[in-house]
């Protein structure tokens, strides 16, 4: 393993090439008024995989692809409730 950084999202628009937006969300304890918090971020990751609306992704962080592409999909856990795990060769593409 690398200490490139992973995070788990779920991917809401594949409307790009090879472009595919991400969301991941957060939920955690307010340190001071204790109530929970839940926050989100929507990320662009490149995608070889063929990723679809709703599929739930692993996307690992890489050297900058385009403006805002800084993310790549490495897997997909399920597949619109179809659990899957396919996890993606960067050895050979230099991403």
């Amino acid at each position: 393993m690398n200490k490139r950084r992973r995070l788990t999202g779920v991917v809401t628009s594949n409307k790009m090439m090879k472009t595919v937006v991400v969301e991941i969300s957060r939920t955690y304890r307010h340190p001071l008024y204790k109530k929970v918090v839940h926050s989100s971020k929507r990320v662009k990751a490149h995608d070889t995989l063929g990723c679809q609306i709703g599929d739930e992704v692993v996307i690992v962080e890489s050297r900058p692809l385009s403006r805002e592409k800084r993310w790549v999909v490495e897997a997909i856990l399920k597949r619109e409730g179809k659990p899957v795990v396919e996890i993606q060769d960067t050895a050979g593409e230099g991403v």
